[in-house]
């Protein structure tokens, strides 16, 4: 993996590596002069870029392609950029780089949801359940998929792992709560967010289809589900799975966070407090890191949140070590 990445670039700095051109745009500056506008990415975020006096060869290069850019970073008006000298396509590069992986094992991951899949009782959810992630075609893309592109899990495997972390606060919170249909609510958490795998392309970045830019992920998902349970025939009850709907179209919980409803059963409104909880913990997370990878203890404000945040170093850290030679004394003290 190369060194150098978003979140670690500083003002002055020489910059020569790799990343995805997300966006470019030929521009003029007052003096006329012409400029290719850019955003570039990698593993850890988004930057700036601009390219002063731009080749054919550079303007050619298509949004979406890996490039090698060499150039320095500069600031204008606050905003930190990489001023290009030289960009170029390139077939030599880690994935990895790119695309930032999950933290999380797939196959513990996997064998959760299974787990969570097999604690459902009722008999027609099972089924359900069942009949959606048995689907190879599809498993083999939730599995990959990202949750979001910037905001939460934005990483391979990411939409897994926030599916698992889901369902496992929704069975813990109906553990609590008796009067939650616990069986409704859990396999609500897993199928609240299939219309993902949908919504999003993931290669060599993470965009929105046609379909996910017109009509959502919420919408997306409940289509999905609706076909899941019109193939298991007349015996899953309608009001099952109007329930189950209502779930899904409502779990982002505000009509002006695009959510077709607002929760009116008890399991939609957990639901969307769970879901939301996760999400914005992921965020908070994914963006403190950021500033740990430099030694800073506030990010910035282009976060989740649109507020700096504070990510002081771990708390071991701090603690005070035992010298190795007292090693002995505190082992067996």
């Amino acid at each position: 993996m190369q060194d150098q990445c978003v979140a670690t670039l500083r003002e002055g700095e020489r910059v020569d590596a790799v990343f995805a051109l997300r966006a470019k745009e030929m521009r003029a500056a007052r003096t006329g002069e012409a400029y290719l506008s850019l955003e570039l990415a990698d593993r850890s975020g988004r930057i700036s870029g601009i390219m002063f006096r731009p080749g054919r060869d550079a303007e050619s290069v298509p949004v979406g392609t890996i490039v090698q850019v060499r150039g320095v970073v500069t600031s204008y008006r606050g905003v930190v950029r990489i001023a290009a000298e030289t960009l170029r396509p390139t077939s030599t590069y880690d994935l990895r780089d790119i695309l930032p992986a999950g933290t999380r094992d797939e196959v513990e991951m996997l064998a959760a949801l299974r787990a969570h899949a097999r604690s459902v009782k009722d008999v027609q959810l099972r089924r359900l359940l069942r009949a959606v992630f048995g689907d190879v075609e599809f498993m083999e893309r939730f599995r990959c998929c990202p949750a979001s592109q910037t905001h939460h899990h934005a990483c391979t495997g990411g939409l897994l792992e926030h599916t698992v972390g889901v369902a496992a606060m929704c069975r813990s919170a109906a553990s609590w709560y008796p009067h939650i249909d616990a069986d409704l609510l859990v396999t609500g958490a897993l199928l609240h967010d299939v219309g993902k795998v949908d919504e999003l392309s993931f290669g060599t970045g993470i965009e929105y289809t046609d379909e996910g830019r017109m009509l959502g992920h919420v919408v997306l998902g409940e289509r999905r589900v609706r076909a899941a349970i019109a193939s298991l025939g007349d015996a899953f009850p309608n009001e099952l799975a109007t329930r189950l709907s209502h779930m899904l179209l409502s779990h982002h919980g505000e009509l002006e966070w695009g959510s077709p409803k607002r929760p009116c059963t008890l399991e939609a409104l957990v639901l969307h407090h769970v879901d939301n909880l996760d999400a914005k913990t992921a965020g908070f997370v994914e963006a403190s890191a950021s500033a740990g990878m430099v030694d800073e203890p506030w990010t910035d404000a282009g976060n989740l949140f649109r507020r700096p945040l504070y990510a002081p170093r771990a708390a071991e850290d701090d603690r005070w070590a035992a010298p190795a030679e007292d090693d002995q004394y505190v082992r067996s003290a």
